[in-house]
């Protein structure tokens, strides 16, 4: 009995903390949270284990600043690496300047402030002062920051590499200009539907920021051919979405071929785009796997003897849809000329088509 005794005290006060422990690290968040209300030991456990509390997730969720500063007071987050706001409600600037004065977060390197409407450059300059070490910054879809607040994130965060200032309104050239002469490490740079941009703004980004290997400039059709030209001084550059790229032209295009790391191109309503153009991508870019001619009616299968000539190995996505130059192929032909092909997309003579094959 007393052997039956020894063997339980074990399996709790070892064996089961381990488990938790390993278990813990691919729970959701708040089922983490949860079982620290079973037991008290599972709680002991549970906090002291340093590795499960380096991410504050409230995405969607309501009263998120009131529920941030209360996480933030506890000690287990106290080296807390992410923090996650996306979508969040009823978070505001007064809640990052109570923060500001009360925390700081020394750890931190990636703050999601995605639909976070009510946060202003007040907010930023806040939430930013106490985060020098901040690497992923995202403040999607927020028409109240300007380049103030872009001034204050340069500032006080030296550090970033990846930064998303997608639907950012009010954002301008300013900004652009602040993050080609502070981020010239910058990896990852989303500027979707940020509509103030113009040429300027954007040649400065390219100029300077070399390590780029992500860049999203979709929906912003107001850029010109020339600057576009100018993308092939990223030579490190592998994702690039240039949807909506009004005024690329074939002559553009070829000068982005000159970029031999791209592995994903987005050229849906690309409409000035021809077969020339997508030859030289194909020429050019022969790493290439994803690839979107989307609504682009000046291609034909001339564009597709070329991919399948010199990308056909590493093809995977194939998106042609609204191409009506292209002709139809059965599943057979297209894994003959594209042998990693998983998905081919295409919409001739209104009969939809989405051909997936098994991995």
């Amino acid at each position: 009995m007393e052997e039956r005794e020894g063997e339980t005290d074990v399996w709790s006060r070892e064996t089961v903390p381990r488990v938790l422990k390993i278990v813990g690290t691919s729970l959701p968040q708040r089922d983490l949270i949860s079982l620290l209300l079973v037991s008290p030991w599972i709680h002991r456990t549970l906090s002291s284990c340093s590795s499960l509390w380096l991410m504050i997730d409230f995405r969607e969720m309501n009263n998120a600043g009131d529920r941030l500063l209360s996480a933030l007071s506890l000690s287990r987050y106290r080296h807390v690496k992410q923090i996650i706001l996306e979508f969040a409600q009823d978070i505001e600037d007064k809640h990052l300047l109570l923060l500001k004065n009360k925390y700081s977060l020394q750890d931190l390197e990636c703050l999601n402030l995605n639909g976070c409407q009510k946060i202003s450059d007040k907010g930023v300059e806040a939430v930013t002062s106490v985060c020098p070490n901040l690497k992923v910054f995202s403040i999607y879809w927020n028409v109240r920051v300007t380049d103030l607040g872009i001034s204050h994130l340069v500032k006080n965060c030296k550090h970033v590499v990846d930064l998303n200032l997608s639907g950012c309104k009010n954002v301008t050239d300013g900004s652009l200009q602040l993050i080609a002469n502070n981020y010239w490490d910058l990896e990852s740079l989303n500027l979707t539907r940020c509509v103030k941009l113009t040429d300027g703004g954007l040649q400065q980004i390219f100029v300077k920021c070399f390590s780029l290997q992500s860049l999203n400039l979709y929906a912003l059709s107001s850029f010109s051919d020339e600057v576009y030209k100018s993308i092939l001084l990223l030579t490190n550059i592998r994702f690039l979405d240039l949807c909506g790229a009004q005024n690329l032209s074939d002559e553009g295009l070829s000068m982005i071929a000159k970029c031999k790391k791209i592995l994903s191109l987005n050229l849906t309503w690309c409409v000035q785009v021809t077969d020339a153009g997508v030859i030289a991508i194909a020429q050019g870019c022969t790493s290439l796997e994803f690839l979107s001619l989307f609504g682009i009616v000046g291609v034909t299968d001339k564009s597709l003897e070329a991919l399948s000539r010199f990308c056909s190995s590493t093809l995977t996505t194939l998106d042609v849809n609204g191409c009506i130059g292209i002709m139809r192929r059965s599943r057979e032909e297209l894994l003959q000329n594209f042998p990693n092909l998983r998905c081919f997309k295409t919409n001739r003579r209104k009969s939809k088509a989405l051909i997936l094959f098994d991995a």
